[in-house]
């Protein structure tokens, strides 16, 4: 169960490395970027959803109290990144140049 746990922790901390993925991928050029740049964010968000998630689970049934909070406060943190995701990337570029949606 602490393996389980550790690993689950380690996948979520990897979330900010994926995330610079796509700004790396942009740096390297708009063809790279446009290839993988997508998929990497998406599985940046993808990762910082679920390992928090699935973390709380495995911690729940284990009856790890100290893991529960911790996958609560990464979940949390989490969801700022998704949030501004959601609201930037997906929201706001609905909206044409000179409406005020």
């Amino acid at each position: 169960m602490d393996r389980i746990i550790r690993a689950l922790s380690w996948w979520w901390a990897s979330t900010p490395l994926v995330l610079f993925a796509p700004a790396i991928a942009h740096a390297m050029g708009s063809d790279v970027r446009r290839e993988i740049g997508w998929v990497l964010g998406l599985m940046a968000l993808f990762t910082a959803a679920l390992a928090p998630t699935a973390g709380l689970v495995v911690a729940q049934v284990g009856g790890r109290r100290e893991a529960r909070g911790r996958f609560l406060l990464m979940a949390a943190v989490s969801s700022v990144p998704i949030l501004f995701f959601l609201l930037f990337g997906v929201l706001f570029p609905e909206c044409p140049d000179g409406y005020h949606c």
